[in-house]
């Protein structure tokens, strides 16, 4: 079903949100999954088999998911050349807190001054979703440039008992500055579907205080009926935008889901019929890092030269909510700025 939520492809002509800089920023502290298989019934080859991920970054106790979120949001100016943008966006299920919204925070400690700035919440699906936001933004002319940043610290909500979820999560940011363009412009973002159901909102949950009165309220995840979700809503979803835009999808160079595992992620590939190899599956050292996801596969996928300027390039999510989104871009010139803290 086309949701009422998709947007028409842009005119060559129109005026487009265009990705100027790429950033992200991960915990220097990696666990393998030897570190998981002492306190779990699993085992290495398990995890590696049904999941791709072979180790996950987790976020020292000091540290917060504003940290993460400051340094690849940095980094993402840097990349992109500016020491101010117009706006911030922030994509994140793991808040250092219910109540304010961080982004303000954020953006001051960017020294951004009084821009608008405020939080996403779309879980896998946030970083499309702040994208998707903050091209609007730009492109009525609100602002000449966004910050979007996905920034998610799972390891704070996840049963470490649990081995369903326990070896999926890891923790990481990533972040885009969007600048007001044309659609011809290499970097242009072309094409958005947003969808969500909440019908299933029970299959990605953390109870609230009311559902749960006591006890820690841990991340759930009803792994199988998700993994059939996932993959029905992304490959929809990333259908109608090369509809959009009229791009077959042997034409498109480059691929990039949310990394959610590398079955899902070879599933929605084979339903696409995107060329072989032109799918971005960077998850086996991160994991799983929800929100943060895509631009950190972006990111790593850009480094080992799989991202060529002027590559046609879709991406897609899924997520708690139920949420779904897809955006379609050409794929810029420039370098992304990645550090470890």
């Amino acid at each position: 079903m086309h949701t009422p939520e998709t947007t028409a492809p842009a005119r060559r002509d129109a005026p487009a949100a265009v990705v100027a800089g790429l950033g992200t920023c991960l915990p220097v502290t990696e666990w393998d999954n030897a570190a998981l298989t002492a306190a779990l019934d699993t085992s290495d080859r398990w995890i590696r088999t049904r999941t791709g991920i072979a180790a996950r970054r987790r976020v020292a106790a000091e540290q917060s998911m504003r940290d993460l979120a400051q340094e690849a949001a940095a980094n993402a100016m840097r990349s992109a050349g500016v020491e101010r943008v117009g706006g911030l966006v922030l994509a994140t299920t793991t808040p250092d807190r219910p109540c304010p919204a961080v982004a303000p925070e954020l953006a001051e400690r960017l020294g951004l001054g009084h821009v608008p700035a405020f939080d996403i919440s779309a879980v896998c699906s946030g970083f499309v979703y702040a994208t998707a936001t903050a091209a609007a933004l730009v492109t009525s002319g609100i602002v000449d440039s966004v910050l979007v940043v996905a920034a998610e610290t799972y390891s704070r909500i996840v049963d470490p008992a649990d081995r369903a979820t326990a070896v999926l999560f890891g923790d990481g940011a990533g972040a885009v500055v969007l600048r007001r363009g044309s659609a011809h412009e290499e970097g242009a973002l072309l094409a958005f579907d947003l969808g969500s159901d909440g019908g299933g909102k029970d299959l990605i949950h953390v109870p609230g205080e009311r559902e749960q009165p006591t006890g820690r309220r841990w991340f759930t995840m009803a792994g199988r009926k998700t993994y059939l979700r996932a993959i029905e809503e992304m490959s929809a979803s990333a259908l109608r935008v090369l509809k959009d835009c009229a791009w077959p999808p042997e034409s498109v160079g480059a691929f990039v889901p949310h990394q959610a595992n590398a079955r899902i992620i070879e599933a929605v590939t084979d339903r696409l019929g995107v060329e072989p190899g032109t799918a971005v599956c960077e998850l086996a050292h991160v994991g799983n890092t929800a929100a943060a996801s895509i631009p950190l596969a972006l990111a790593d996928a850009l480094d080992r030269g799989r991202l060529r300027p002027g590559a046609r390039t879709v991406l897609t999510a899924f997520g708690g909510g139920l949420t779904w989104g897809s955006a379609a871009l050409t794929w810029p010139h420039l370098s992304a700025v990645r550090t470890e803290i």
